[in-house]
């Protein structure tokens, strides 16, 4: 038996995405000319697939803090902070993210993967439970792999699904802790927050929510799903990533339990493993900054959700449940999916493709993410090329139904 005969199937499916022409997993963008622009297979080409929802990777003020940080302190810090030490721009960092939650504490990762992957694997153990989400991120699944606690999956964004699971669970002893996301990743919807809060609370769980994809995006000062539903003292751990709407790279958790440090000798994702560049530090602390002070990009965001989300809409195509800012286009299967993501590219527009088993329920999906910079102009264009592949690979004849929503 070789190596590699346990993948065997899925071996056959990635040859059935390269006969498309393209590998849609090996992309290469020869130059990132802005947010919304790079040069792919020598074309410009209109970026609707990056995460960057702020568009701050080429903000001026991020560019020069990191500039400046690397003449002053290097390019790396080669090791991690419990053997090399932490840098003065570290410890700032994590006053300044704890500040922007009004929460007590913060520890920083190098990655957002790696702060759900060792803050969930280390706050439950042997005879504790841990209660995921459906539709969870892979870093969630992979947490499960990294702890000896019960896992129990729960219906996605069904508080009576938990409800029910908590109640089975009885007076058996042990810690709960329910992990929630701000807007899921797949499809762009958002978790019903004060219900789960509700259903925690009745039977003593703790919540950790990861907003990775609703930081900037959601609340009136941009603190994620918390804000907006008014339960930020209520979620006892909260996750995220800097690498989306602050345009860089890392991840952190949140916290106002007292023994929150403990994590710093005891999550092993944190502890061996190199830290931040000063950097990504600087820039990062200056993303924050202009998240705090420019509530327009928030706006100018959501119209560009709005534009893009009503436009696909009201041509036919099918969509996640609600406004976001991930919009994921379904499709009938993978073929269609991969052939429909190689035309987008032949016409100068970049998304993702999302096929089994990385969707929720099977779906093959367009992924699209919006971008604060996105013009008018970008996105109508973008619709008008969407409409035409449809129409000619006949997704849009019949019609097909919408699942239209509201944010």
């Amino acid at each position: 038996m070789g190596l590699f005969d346990r993948h065997a199937g899925l071996l056959d499916a990635y040859r059935d995405v390269r006969t498309t022409g393209a590998d849609p997993f090996q992309i290469r963008m020869e130059r990132v000319l802005s947010p919304t622009e790079a040069i792919i297979n020598g074309r410009k080409t209109l970026l609707v697939g990056t995460n960057n929802y702020f568009g701050l990777t080429f903000d001026p003020s991020c560019m020069e803090a990191a500039i400046e940080a690397i003449r002053a302190e290097g390019t790396g810090t080669t090791g991690s902070r419990i053997a090399n030490g932490s840098y003065s721009e570290h410890v700032a960092l994590e006053h300044e993210i704890a500040e922007f939650y009004g929460k007590k504490y913060c520890m920083v990762f190098t990655t957002g993967y790696q702060a759900n992957l060792g803050v969930i694997s280390t706050l439950v153990g042997p005879d504790d439970f841990l209660l995921i989400d459906a539709d969870s991120h892979a870093s969630i699944y992979d947490a499960c792999k990294q702890t000896q606690a019960e896992v129990v999956r729960f219906k996605h964004n069904d508080p009576s699904s938990l409800d029910a699971r908590l109640r089975r669970l009885g007076d058996k002893p042990g810690n709960r802790l329910v992990v929630l996301e701000g807007i899921y990743s797949m499809l762009g919807d958002s978790a019903p927050l004060k219900e789960f809060v509700e259903v925690c609370k009745k039977y003593g769980a703790y919540i950790l929510i990861d907003e990775a994809h609703s930081l900037g995006a959601l609340g009136e000062n941009g603190r994620g799903l918390c804000e907006k539903a008014g339960v930020l003292d209520d979620c006892h751990f909260i996750v995220g990533t800097f690498s989306k709407t602050l345009g860089a790279i890392g991840g952190y958790c949140v916290s106002n339990d007292p023994d929150f440090d403990i994590l710093r000798v005891t999550t092993r994702a944190y502890m061996f493993t190199a830290s931040l560049p000063p950097s990504i530090v600087a820039s990062v602390r200056q993303a924050l900054k202009v998240v705090k002070a420019r509530p327009d990009l928030r706006k100018q965001l959501w119209d560009n959700v709005a534009t893009l989300y009503d436009g696909l809409a009201a041509r036919g195509f099918k969509l996640g449940p609600e406004h976001g800012p991930v919009v994921g286009v379904h499709l009938p299967d993978r073929m269609t999916a991969i052939g429909f993501w190689r035309a987008l590219l032949d016409a100068g527009i970049y998304v993702n493709v999302a096929v089994p088993p990385a969707t929720p329920n099977g779906v093959s999906l367009l992924r699209c993410s919006l971008c604060a910079v996105h013009t008018r102009e970008q996105l109508e264009h973008m619709i008008e090329v969407m409409t035409g592949i449809g129409r000619q690979m006949g997704v849009l004849t019949p019609r097909l139904r919408v699942v239209g929503g509201e944010r």
